[in-house]
C-alpha cells in the first residue's frame, strides 16, 4: 500500500483482504467488532503510548471501511456528499456553529 493512500483505495484494500469473511459476518457482527475497536481506541487515548494510539486509529478506520463495504457504501462518496461543501450545520469550511450544537 502506498503511503499516500486515498480513502477509496483503502476501502478497496480492505474489501480485497476481508470481503468474504465480512459478508459472512454481516452488518451486525461487523458493527460489534467496530465498537470493540472504538473501545480499544478510547483506552489507548487514556493510557496508551503514541504507537498504541496510532494502531488503534488504524483499526477503527479499517473496521469502519469494513462495515461500509458490507453495507455497500462508498465512503469517499459519502464524505464528499456530507462534507464536500463545508460544515453540514453552517455550510462554511471553517465551522461557525455554536459549540453547544452538533455540526
Amino acid at each position: 500500500m502506498p503511503p499516500e493512500t486515498t480513502l477509496r483505495q483503502f476501502q478497496q484494500l480492505i474489501r480485497e483482504m476481508y470481503s468474504e469473511k465480512d459478508i459472512a459476518r454481516g452488518i451486525d457482527g461487523t458493527f460489534m467488532w467496530l465498537m470493540e475497536e472504538v473501545g480499544e481506541l478510547a483506552a489507548a487515548l487514556r493510557e496508551g503510548s503514541a504507537a498504541e494510539q496510532s494502531a488503534e486509529f488504524a483499526d477503527v478506520l479499517a473496521w469502519l471501511a469494513t462495515i461500509a463495504n458490507v453495507a455497500e457504501i462508498d465512503l469517499t462518496e459519502a464524505v464528499h456528499k456530507k462534507y464536500g461543501t463545508g460544515c453540514p450545520g453552517c455550510g462554511k469550511f471553517t465551522c461557525t456553529c455554536d459549540d453547544m450544537e452538533k455540526p
